[in-house]
């Protein structure tokens, strides 16, 4: 009883924690040619959402003006019997063209624009090697999901966008099932995480929080990037922790707890399910809205572009341009729905590890290619995470209140020390 009366008066004479106080100190130590570097790097994203919107619509101008949409569907159907192998190779062909009309693309911003910015370490030719087998993955998913959408809206005519959108989320599920054991793989080797009390304190909080998960995996990010992330991923019996190599190596025990729990959060709190849920009906108006632009497209000129109406694979170009519309204009839209899970996922995290400042230590790692502490608007418009600043700021007000309850595992101490020196790592990868 003495001991708790006298902790609690140590804890009332000390200075009160003010978590803005505390972000204040943590953004401090990012002043400088990282912050604006990394300023720099997320807000010419801003740019890149809008050129490949306008790269595609040009793409599909071009498919169809010029007349190739209407001369592959023709060839096509007189060189096989079947309807559906005729959609099958058409949205293969389409798929494979679009993706060497935006291959420059697609090499700048994946290839150059992240060396530019010592995000990548990756040499070209395994660059090279690694867009080909996504090349071949995604025409393959493209291909099957195409002609079966195709099969909905020649059956389902005009309420094909309902149709549709329900084949769109099963599809969805169908990839996030199989994308751990078939995908995932061909990308990087995933390896069970060696025994250590790291290892036993991810899977401590795992068990805590019910997810049916005997082992952790380690996958070798360090050969794409230097970025830190970590997944719980899939669905049913092929769920699995993992986190990456960069994680491990260049963050301390606490930040990988930080992270590894909020990654559990989306597991727990159903969020894939919710994304299903919220995914179904933004979908549902997209569909609607596409189908609508798609019959004012065709009648305008469609008779030029030889196309007889939706139903018709000579239109997949216009489809999947129309449908680009509506997801660059509800950019905010989606944007806000990954958000709120994602800041969900963060005071979940920070209940589970209880690892406030490994939390804002993280986040200020992320600020490499993040922008840290956006303006309301344009965290609201262009983040699908919260910002660097809203998330150590978080992190501050639940450590103020366990100081408050007086929890015995947290001090008013802020690791500055430790913020400095990943301020300093930032610095010094700028130079390079």
């Amino acid at each position: 009883m003495i001991i708790t009366q006298l902790a609690s008066l140590a804890l009332q004479a000390a200075p009160a924690f003010d978590p803005e106080t505390a972000t204040q100190a943590y953004l401090a130590t990012l002043d400088g040619a990282a912050r604006a570097r990394s300023d720099s790097y997320f807000e010419g994203g801003y740019w890149l959402i809008l050129a490949n919107f306008v790269i595609g619509l040009a793409v599909a101008g071009i498919l169809l003006q010029s007349g190739f949409a209407k001369t592959l569907r023709d060839k096509l159907r007189a060189a096989v019997k079947f309807n559906w192998l005729t959609t099958l190779l058409f949205a293969a062909v389409y798929s494979l063209i679009t993706s060497i009309l935006t291959f420059p693309m697609t090499l700048y911003e994946g290839f150059y624009r992240e060396h530019a910015f010592n995000l990548s370490t990756m040499n070209l030719p395994a660059w090279l090697g690694e867009w080909a087998i996504g090349l071949g993955v995604s025409t393959l998913m493209f291909a099957i999901f195409i002609t079966i959408l195709y099969a909905v809206i020649r059956i389902a005519k005009a309420s094909w966008w309902m149709w549709g959108t329900a084949l769109s989320v099963v599809f969805l599920g169908f990839i996030l099932f199989i994308s751990p054991v078939y995908i995932d793989p061909l990308f990087n080797d995933y390896q069970p995480m060696p025994a250590s009390e790291l290892r036993n304190d991810i899977l401590s909080v795992a068990h805590a929080n019910g997810i049916p998960a005997d082992d952790v995996y380690v996958f070798d990010v360090s050969r794409q990037s230097n970025r830190i992330t970590a997944n719980v991923s899939g669905l049913f019996d092929t769920t699995r922790i993992a986190l990456s190599d960069t994680l491990i190596d260049n963050t301390d025990p606490d930040e990988v707890m930080a992270v590894m729990a909020h990654e559990m959060g989306h597991y727990v709190l159903n969020h894939i399910w919710e994304m299903f849920a919220m995914f179904t009906l933004v979908l549902a108006i997209g569909f609607a809205i596409t189908n609508g632009l798609f019959g004012w497209a065709n009648r305008v000129l469609g008779q030029r572009w030889g196309i007889s109406g939706i139903g018709d694979i000579a239109g997949l170009p216009l489809l999947m341009a129309c449908l680009s519309v509506f997801f660059f204009v509800a950019t905010p839209v989606f944007n806000t729905i990954i958000r709120t899970d994602e800041a969900e996922a963060d005071i979940f995290g920070l209940n589970a590890a209880r690892e406030p400042d490994g939390f804002a230590t993280t986040a200020l790692r992320l600020s490499s290619y993040r922008k840290i502490e956006p303006g309301p608007l344009e965290e609201w418009f262009m983040f699908d995470h919260p910002s660097g600043r809203a998330r150590v700021f978080m992190a501050m007000q639940w450590k103020a209140g366990q100081l408050e309850l007086g929890a015995a595992d947290q001090t008013p101490d802020l690791r500055v020390d430790r913020a400095e020196a990943i301020a300093a790592e930032l610095e010094a990868a700028n130079a390079e």
